[in-house]
């Protein structure tokens, strides 16, 4: 046999092992090498510039990489951005040293330590209500119950509750692992509607679920008193399409309840200087409101809000970049189904947008979503499970 060169995908901790161990790699030097093998790009936003020019001078002493703009070399701004790269073991002793170092910088450091931490693929059971799911082991199969006359998807099919009832059977016969049920339509241009009309859209629908079916549920509400009345009525967790910032009294609502909550990006007007940036900024706002309400990060889960404040060019954007959003440190929900996204790029209706949907699940998981909300639950959990068997190896 020739000597052969190729490329190979080493993009984490597990498959860094895995391929040394094929080497018959002594174990103690698979333990030292591996944080050699693991390469990682930082960009720090913001940085005060005497503690950006120490950070450089600090990352290439280690033999990393440091990018900065041109003017930071004529001292005239007072804060930048950085571009850090290196191999784990340069991040590591880079944090060593930066817990000593001035500026803010030790902050900096303890910020690199806890994305170190949260890069490497954990699984655990994440509890919803008196179900354990395995985040990690496969990708979680939200179900969408929409009992409203108005959804862009489904308005009007499932509005009695015999006819939402059969869907949620459907749906826990397909393959659902959760059903998240909504009695107001969010689509663009929708209008509101009363509590009152919420609830007893939505009330009768999660009372007889949790009555007939075995399985978590999930209320669909950015209205405290309709979340309230949801979690009394047996709901076991809250998607909040506003991430705690429309109703102030949201965030100790779910805290009193002790369940998990979904917190999604949104903006009212789609202006960013740095999509990307600025949406991990705004999910970072909602995570400290649902922390100072008294929610532990071990019952929050994020949504990047596809279809949400966002046009076109920007959902593709998070899309394409939907692993960034690891840097928060907690589980993600992706929610693309049949969404404008889809119809826009293929130029499709909306009955027409599975094919494209699932293109969007399965790069989701690729990216790192962990539980993906679908209305089709047969066809997606397909999609999960096949992308699940090439993924979560």
């Amino acid at each position: 046999m020739q000597p052969t060169v190729r490329f190979i995908v080493l993009n984490n901790a597990e498959t860094i092992r895995r391929e040394m161990k094929k080497l018959y790699v002594d174990p103690a030097g698979i333990h030292i090498m591996e944080p050699k093998f693991q390469f990682i790009t930082l960009k720090v936003s913001a940085l005060p510039l005497k503690a950006a020019l120490l950070l450089k001078q600090e990352m290439l002493a280690r033999g990393g990489e440091a990018a900065l703009p041109k003017e930071a070399s004529m001292l005239t701004p007072e804060k930048v951005d950085i571009l850090i790269s290196g191999t784990k073991a340069h991040f590591i002793s880079l944090t060593k040293k930066l817990k000593a170092q001035p500026f803010g910088l030790s902050r900096i450091a303890a910020r690199i330590d806890t994305l170190m931490a949260s890069k490497e693929q954990k699984k655990h059971n994440f509890k919803v209500g008196e179900h354990l799911l395995p985040l990690g082991e496969r990708t979680i199969i939200m179900g969408i119950l929409n009992v409203t006359p108005d959804s862009f998807a489904d308005g009007g099919k499932y509005d009695r509750l015999d006819l939402a009832l059969q869907h949620a059977q459907s749906m826990v016969e397909d393959g659902a692992d959760i059903i998240d049920v909504g009695g107001e339509s969010t689509r663009p241009g929708y209008q509101p509607i009363s509590e009152s009309e919420e609830l007893s859209r939505v009330l009768p629908v999660i009372e007889n679920i949790k009555k007939e079916l075995d399985i978590p549920v999930s209320i669909d509400s950015y209205k405290a008193p309709v979340v309230k009345e949801a979690l009394q009525a047996g709901a076991d967790m809250v998607n909040d399409i506003w991430g705690l910032k429309a109703d102030e009294e949201m965030g100790r609502v779910v805290s009193h309840f002790q369940v998990p909550v979904c917190l999604m990006h949104n903006r009212k007007v789609a202006v960013y200087q740095d999509l990307i940036t600025d949406m991990l900024n705004d999910l970072w706002e909602s995570i400290d409101i649902a922390h100072r309400s008294g929610i532990p990060a071990e019952r929050l889960i994020i949504d990047p809000g596809i279809g949400f404040g966002k046009d076109l060019d920007g959902n593709l954007e998070v899309m394409n970049r939907l692993e960034e959003f690891q840097t928060l440190g907690l589980p993600i929900l992706l929610g693309t189904s049949s969404k404008s996204m889809v119809g826009k790029t293929l130029n499709l209706p909306t009955e027409e947008r599975a094919e494209g949907t699932a293109a969007t699940v399965s790069l989701g998981i690729m990216k790192g979503a962990d539980i993906v909300r679908v209305h089709d639950v047969k066809k997606m959990k397909r999609v999960a499970d096949m992308t699940d068997a090439m993924v979560r190896r």
